[in-house]
């Protein structure tokens, strides 16, 4: 297919499939502590899991330079192959809760080979336009990793076996639509050899540098917002006994929500600039953790869910903006490196945050915790911010 936006549209739909892969066990983390005698706190563990893997498989994509040596297109096949059939082993009768946190991992590992490389691969058709493009892409993301909570929600009935089974097969069908229907780009520069200097280079371009650390303060609140949207719809119901929501369908339509934030962003940017739309997103996202505890305590379900359903926006929406100003500020030939190092780092942070939102969470008042995920997007901003004081200080030059 030569259409470019075929071609775009096709890694869109590649990357919903084999990213749905993501939340599977989140999705029906009820069942797999019924059936496999997992502890309750078993959530930020088995999702720690999974970004752990991510991170080591990001690392070493990096280091070795895989997507930029080989072709991305069967990177990503091999990798979506790999992962779901990981996946599918968590149906297994004979798991214990260190199997499922293998499975996880190994899933987390080549979910490596599918996230980053897919934006790669768009990169390489887009010369320009390209937030736009990542933008339709993370939305993909974003709706992927939502998926199995749709599946999950109780209304359809769906058992948790076959969650697991579905996630698997339409990763693999993601796999096969990159393998047969998408070659590689025509802006594709390949790097032979492995080069561990371009990773230190990455961070010499001040540029560069300041949109990493804003994707940085924004993975801090984001994983740990999804990991822990469940909880935060099962808080506000123990709160409020009153109320009845299923968690599940609320789950899917709050993370859902974000992948509509990320193309509108993608639009946003080409009038308004990546940075620009970035330090909004942040700015709201970074309200919405310091605005948790007045919505808990006003115990109203439209507000609760309003509220969410924002929060579920802004969170992701400089997510794709923040991919494009890495990859439109690395060299060519270092580009996939330059994206897979910056995703190790930003996921490395997540297993951070989660972990802290689960220990504080013994501590604090559960309507209280979520204002800690506020540091991250503050943190981003400063480095946004600083960004364009320089831009300011060359101007005056």
């Amino acid at each position: 297919m030569k259409n470019q936006r075929g071609i775009i549209f096709l890694i869109v739909l590649a990357q919903f499939c084999s990213t749905s892969l993501w939340f599977a066990s989140n999705a029906i983390l009820a069942d797999l502590i019924k059936n496999f005698e997992l502890a309750e706190t078993a959530l930020p563990n088995l999702t720690s899991a999974v970004q752990f893997g991510f991170i080591i498989g990001t690392f070493l994509f990096a280091i070795l330079s895989i997507a930029d040596r080989f072709s991305p297109s069967q990177v990503f096949f091999v990798s979506a192959i790999i992962a779901a059939t990981a996946n599918l082993c968590t149906i297994l009768d004979g798991n214990s809760f260190l199997s499922l946190l293998t499975i996880r991992f190994v899933t987390g590992f080549f979910l490596a080979g599918i996230y980053p490389v897919g934006m790669k691969i768009a990169s390489d058709y887009r010369d320009q336009g390209l937030g736009k493009a990542l933008g339709f892409l993370v939305g993909a993301l974003v709706l992927g990793t939502a998926f199995p909570h749709l599946l999950s929600a109780s209304i359809y009935s769906l058992d948790w076996k076959w969650v697991i089974i579905t996630t698997s097969v339409i990763a693999i069908f993601g796999g096969l639509i990159i393998l047969i229907l998408v070659p590689d780009g025509p802006f594709r520069k390949r790097n032979f050899t492995p080069k561990l200097a371009s990773i230190k280079n990455i961070f010499q371009n001040s540029t560069l540098r300041n949109a990493a650390f804003g994707y940085f303060g924004h993975m801090w609140e984001l994983y740990a917002f999804w990991a822990f949207t469940p909880i935060i719809i099962a808080t506000f119901l123990k709160l409020n006994p009153e109320v009845s929501l299923n968690i599940s369908l609320l789950s899917f339509m709050v993370i859902a929500i974000g992948s509509i934030a990320c193309v509108l962003g993608g639009y946003l940017a080409r009038k308004n600039g990546e940075k620009q739309v970035a330090r909004f997103s942040l700015l709201i996202s970074c309200c919405c953790c310091l605005l948790s505890p007045f919505v808990f305590a006003l115990a109203s379900e439209p507000v609760f869910i309003g509220f969410l359903l924002i929060w579920g926006m802004a969170v992701v929406a400089d997510s794709p903006l923040f991919s494009t100003l890495v990859a439109q500020n690395a060299p060519a030939e270092s580009k996939a490196t330059a994206l897979t190092i910056v995703n190790c780092i930003g996921f490395a942070i997540t297993i951070v945050s989660i972990q802290l939102v689960s220990l504080l969470s013994i501590y604090i008042d559960a309507q209280y915790l979520y204002m800690v995920l506020a540091l991250g997007p503050l943190v981003g901003l400063v480095f946004l911010f600083s960004n364009k004081k320089q831009a300011l200080k060359k101007q005056a030059v």
